[in-house]
């Protein structure tokens, strides 16, 4: 996909018209909005080994850090698109400041019309041979099989946290924190668990705070080092009729 002039300008126009109270809110943003998003998942990733593992293979270690990062940037841009399509994407801060990439509840974007739509097709073409090795072969089925063999039943009844991840000059303000609990609350709503994969270990006690719980951890093998990945869970808080946590009263006899 490329951007155009009229969706640059429309989002342009959506930032300036963000008022000091709106631009910490949590937002959901569409297709028009994608390119921002990407761009703040990029550098939010920007030296994660997991997101940069179909990127820095051997076989293209002549290339320039300028083509990875083009290539990095991609990457991002195919997917935020596709959950722009299929999905939820949300953000928060001023200049799309920190990104969440969600996939709810009986949602997919293996479907070959939004893989063409979000240009995700030509991810072939640009990643290096064992760059398609480590992403089709190796990532997609893994993350896939893992997901199903821990969910179960509720593999396709639950939250999906595929990607979150604020700008480094922006770190420290609570976005994350804001995006996670928007949507953990309409899971709670809803009874429903929220899935997610964390490719640092320092995240692990991060996520623990929002109630989400390691159940497992699995590897990227095809590079110099294996690559962890932590696999947590989160299960669904009682809320009230109003929405809120339910208290639960104990008397003692």
């Amino acid at each position: 996909m490329e951007q155009t002039k009229t969706s640059s300008i429309s989002t342009l126009e959506k930032k300036r018209s963000l008022t000091p109270e709106t631009a910490h809110e949590v937002r959901t943003i569409g297709i028009a909005d994608y390119e921002a998003a990407a761009l703040c998942l990029a550098e939010a990733f920007a030296v994660d080994e997991i997101a940069r593992y179909f990127v820095d293979t051997e076989d293209m270690s002549s290339y320039s850090d300028a083509y990875k990062w083009k290539l990095h940037l991609d990457i991002m841009r195919y997917i935020t698109a596709a959950h722009c399509y299929k999905g939820i994407v949300t953000t928060v801060g001023p200049d799309f400041d920190a990104v969440a990439l969600w996939m709810p509840p009986g949602k997919n974007m293996d479907d070959w019309l939004t893989i063409f739509r979000s240009g995700l097709w030509r991810l072939y073409f640009q990643l290096s041979r064992e760059g398609r090795a480590r992403f089709y072969s190796e990532f997609v089925p893994l993350l896939h099989d893992t997901k199903a063999e821990v969910m179960g039943p509720r593999d396709d009844d639950s939250y999906y946290l595929v990607y979150i991840g604020t700008k480094p000059g922006s770190q420290g303000k609570g976005y994350a924190r804001k995006l996670i609990e928007h949507m953990t609350a309409k899971a709670d709503q809803e009874g429903r668990a929220t899935y997610l994969e964390s490719s640092t270990h320092g995240n692990v006690a991060y996520y623990q705070r929002y109630g989400f719980v390691e159940k497992m951890a699995i590897e990227m093998k095809r590079g110099v080092k294996p690559l962890p990945l932590h696999i947590m869970v989160r299960e669904p808080l009682a809320v009230d009729a109003k929405g809120e946590p339910a208290t639960v009263e104990i008397r003692l006899a």
